[in-house]
């Protein structure tokens, strides 16, 4: 399968995510509140954290409403604590929302069965799997958020560039606030279930940030904004198929990369005396080489000396039955490193051998580039071995069973959040099918 394939569906997401997020950007940067983003994203997770501790899945609707009712819960507050005369900044509240949202999830994932593969999909989301379908439904819900923004697109952005102004008026601003904020809420817990925290952070804040560092025009600003994040999102995916990394914090990656080089470049054309800004751009670049490279040389001296070491090595170590120590790496494998042990890569510098223990998202990256080629068999072992192992989280799960029922192009009727017992007869019939289409 090529990298046009494989890359398609998240950069259309990402595309998606541009359209709506760059606009909404635009906004928070002028109203000052530039972690509203973070803060409603952090609501939306603990809402779909919360029904995961009651056991809803989250990619089930159910957990969408959970989202959606502790947005608006966000959104109200957010709205009700701005103030005319503020005496406390509204992002010092807004911080503090955050703040408490990302403890109680913390404390909520804590009691929850896989907890910890639950917080990294949340921070970084799950861009690179994302479906026809969730595209689709992501692009119809932020049309509707777009044209309730377009309808009221006069107090939107009059109360977010000139608030007081419209308390002088006599305009309903809390009413306003609320909408607005409600409506960016479910754009986020849209977001958030895919993109992940951070990726959906950045979407909305560098564009803006760009856009209003080069021009104060609305229409030029939004076109700035959704031209930087195509072809922002389109490098970093490249990017991640090639380095074989993880789609989302390598876009955020770039996007930071591309901030400062706009900024940069902003500051050489407007600066009136640009020798001199030149030197400065430069000096800055050395400065921040040689702290890498001071880093870099740092870990080595370290590592060479007894502090980077620890003093007790018995733990590399385990006795087998006949009292002979050897490697972990020789220890018996896994039900996940029993399925994939049997098929080694055989050379080629995209992949990673997922033997136990393995990354499942390398493991999945890795069968979807075979399953068109003559690894078809291992690549298709690979995803059953992902589906037998009882601790693999039930995202992995449900990408390699996507996979299998594509390649087979039926349904076999596994359920990801069951154990390999219960679908014990639903696993022999896909091994079955293997067996049988490799001949």
């Amino acid at each position: 399968m090529g990298y046009i394939e494989y890359i398609i569906l998240p950069f259309l997401e990402c595309l998606v995510l541009v359209g709506i997020h760059s606009y909404l950007g635009i906004h928070v940067i002028r109203r000052k509140v530039i972690f509203v983003d973070l803060a409603l994203a952090q609501l939306a997770a603990l809402g779909a954290t919360v029904g995961f501790l009651f056991g809803i899945m989250p990619e089930t609707p159910a957990a969408f409403i959970f989202s959606i009712v502790f947005t608006a819960a966000g959104a109200a507050v957010f709205s009700v604590t701005r103030m005319r005369s503020e005496r406390i900044p509204h992002e010092a509240v807004i911080g503090l929302v955050y703040a408490v949202a990302a403890g109680l999830a913390i404390i909520v994932i804590d009691k929850a069965p896989s907890g910890a593969e639950h917080i990294k999909n949340v921070l970084v989301g799950r861009i690179e799997w994302v479906r026809g379908h969730e595209v689709a439904v992501a692009a119809g819900a932020y049309a509707l958020v777009g044209l309730v923004h377009w309808i009221f697109r006069r107090p939107f952005y009059f109360i977010s560039e000139r608030p007081q102004e419209a308390y002088e008026k006599g305009m309903n601003v809390r009413a306003w606030d609320f909408l607005f904020y409600l409506t960016f809420g479910v754009v986020i817990s849209i977001s958030v279930k895919v993109a992940g925290v951070l990726l959906v952070f950045v979407f909305l804040v560098v564009p803006a940030i760009a856009a209003v560092l080069i021009t104060d025009n609305h229409v030029k600003q939004l076109l700035i904004g959704w031209g930087m994040g195509t072809l922002v999102s389109m490098i970093g995916m490249l990017v991640s198929y090639h380095a074989s990394l993880p789609s989302g914090p390598t876009v955020v990656g770039m996007y930071a990369l591309a901030l400062v080089l706009t900024a940069l470049g902003v500051y050489l054309v407007r600066s009136p005396r640009r020798g001199p800004a030149a030197l400065k751009v430069l000096w800055g670049t050395l400065s921040v080489l040689a702290f890498v490279g001071l880093i870099v040389l740092l870990g080595r001296v370290l590592l060479a000396t007894p502090l980077g070491h620890t003093e007790h090595h018995h733990d590399q170590e385990v006795a087998d039955p006949s009292g002979q120590p050897h490697d972990h790496a020789e220890t018996t494998p896994t039900a996940k490193g029993t399925a994939h042990e049997h098929h080694h890569d055989q050379g080629d510098d995209h992949q990673t051998t997922p033997n136990t223990p393995m990354d499942a998202e390398k493991t999945i990256g890795w069968a979807k580039e075979r399953l068109d080629g003559a690894e078809r068999e291992a690549a298709l072992e690979r995803l059953v071995g992902l589906l037998e192992d009882d601790d693999e989280g039930f995202y992995f799960k449900e990408q390699a069973l996507d996979l299998i029922s594509e390649a087979a192009g039926r349904e076999f009727g596994y359920d990801p959040e069951a154990d390999a017992e219960a679908n014990a007869p639903v696993l022999l019939e896909i091994r079955t099918w293997i067996r049988d289409s490799s001949g």
